[in-house]
């Protein structure tokens, strides 16, 4: 794999992606961030088994391929490039690492195998929605009294959306005994 991207383009996708990532982890792999490379697009993959982020974004790619890097790791030296560097990664598969140049800096970071990389069970919805964000975070605001903070009934701390018979859709939050339900008009 080789790309070269701008430094602006890449912390945003490396600085989500690890956002999701865990300081502190039994599974080292993890730790990673997936980057896959081909075409004209490079996607920066991160999960915690809970969740999973993608972020995909235009790239140079002279060679496609795949290979997992410290997100942490990786954050932190792009965090710190100049404004409006060009950044290349190179990475060959033999020697397990990846190559991350900027102007004068060079990072050689170690990789894991791309194939350790968990993969998330991507299902199917039966329904689809597109909102507004300022919708989407009112109607959370509006719920979130309702979401229970327990640990011991991790079940009953999110908020359960679904389609609602008519145009609209609603989404409902429950907490124990206590229940709200807001629709979108």
């Amino acid at each position: 794999m080789k790309l070269s991207i701008e430094r602006a383009t890449l912390l945003k996708a490396v600085s989500q992606a690890q956002s999701v990532v865990e300081r502190r982890n039994t599974i080292p792999i993890l730790a990673n961030v997936l980057i896959e490379a081909s075409g004209d697009h490079v996607s920066f993959r991160a999960t915690d088994l809970d969740i999973e982020i993608v972020d995909r974004v235009t790239a140079m790619v002279e060679r496609a391929g795949a290979s997992t890097v410290s997100a942490v790791t990786l954050h932190e030296i792009v965090r710190k490039l100049p404004d409006g560097a060009l950044v290349t990664l190179v990475d060959d598969g033999a020697s397990g690492r990846l190559t991350v140049e900027a102007g004068r800096s060079n990072f050689s970071l170690a990789t894991l195998p791309k194939e350790d990389f968990p993969v998330m069970a991507s299902s199917e919805y039966t329904s689809n929605f597109t909102a507004p964000a300022l919708m989407l975070r009112r109607l959370f605001d509006k719920s979130k009294f309702a979401i229970s903070t327990e640990e011991t009934r991790y079940y009953l701390n999110g908020v359960y959306m679904h389609v609602a018979e008519g145009d609209g859709w609603q989404k409902t939050a429950l907490r124990g005994h206590r229940r709200s339900s807001f629709g979108a008009n």
